[in-house]
């Protein structure tokens, strides 16, 4: 695939636009009785990387919390993504959903909302910490540095799945991709743009803050940058991004897709958080503020 890629981007077969079926992919490993989709391995990965990661991180002086915490937290986290962003999909995308609740539990269809599931997680991690004593915003911002883990393998994902393509492009995009359910016209793989900014870009950022820099004592720091990176780069990439059938009416009307309303009080509030970390004093590494929450 980044053999292709390159080809094109060097203007090698410019004038015949790429295939997704040349490609080769498919939508999940057939297991004979069942076929394993890419979407669940896609999930999984993300929360076996995260839960290594903050692990790992649990070890440093000033952690917000204990292992047994980190534990209970990713168990209610992988319910309130999956819920949260399924419930979040038929909210703001298919809203027809509500009224088949059959329809609503076929998750293996396809349909998940990442600001549902970025809801539904927040609950989870409120509710854990609240029965912890535990500072909420310290464990989000512990959590968030590993979210795009998630975030790189979802929109892998949506890519081999050959689902969420982008808007139709211009001759002047030589890796513009045919994908099979999109039309005969070649389009962005803004899949693989979401990849890139939400999932990459948003990792190096977060990683350098939390193990190069003391963001990590400047309580919700990290989660502001995270909730302020996404929103910029999902309403960057929804330019290039289809929106769904159901929903052109209303991107044309509104002149912003759905995806982009919904990142805009994201930018907001990860903008205050950031301010807000940044006005007041950052916390003494091994300071009773820091390190009070370790305390088992």
């Amino acid at each position: 695939m980044i053999a292709i890629l390159a080809a094109a981007a060097q203007g090698i077969g410019a004038h015949a636009p790429l295939q997704w079926l040349d490609l080769g992919l498919t939508r999940g490993i057939d297991l004979g009785f069942f076929t394993l989709r890419w979407y669940s391995l896609a999930y999984l990965a993300g929360i076996v990387l995260a839960y290594w990661h903050v692990s790992k991180t649990l070890k440093l002086a000033g952690a917000p919390m204990a292992q047994r915490h980190a534990d209970d937290l990713f168990f209610y986290c992988t319910l309130g993504v999956i819920l949260g962003g399924r419930l979040g999909y038929a909210t703001f995308y298919a809203p027809q959903l509500w009224a088949d609740p059959a329809e609503m539990a076929k998750l293996w269809q396809g349909g998940m909302s990442f600001h549902g599931g970025l809801i539904g997680c927040t609950l989870a991690m409120a509710w854990v910490a609240a029965r912890g004593g535990l500072n909420f915003l310290r464990v989000c911002d512990w959590v968030a540095v590993a979210v795009p883990f998630g975030l790189f393998f979802g929109r892998l994902a949506n890519f081999v799945n050959g689902e969420l393509w982008g808007r139709v492009a211009t001759a002047q995009v030589p890796w513009a991709m045919v994908f099979p359910d999109g039309g005969p016209l070649p389009r962005h793989p803004s899949q693989l743009y979401e990849a890139g900014l939400e999932g990459l870009v948003l990792l190096v950022v977060l990683m350098v803050l939390f193990w190069k820099t003391r963001a990590r004592f400047r309580p919700g720091l990290l989660t502001g940058v995270f909730v302020a990176g996404y929103g910029c780069a999902r309403f960057t990439v929804e330019y290039f991004r289809e929106p769904d059938a159901q929903l052109q009416d209303f991107a044309l009307r509104t002149g912003l897709s759905m995806g982009q309303w919904l990142t805009v009080p994201m930018i907001l509030l990860g903008a205050a958080l950031v301010a807000r970390a940044l006005v007041r004093p950052a916390l003494g590494e091994g300071s009773r503020g820091a390190v009070e929450a370790v305390a088992p």
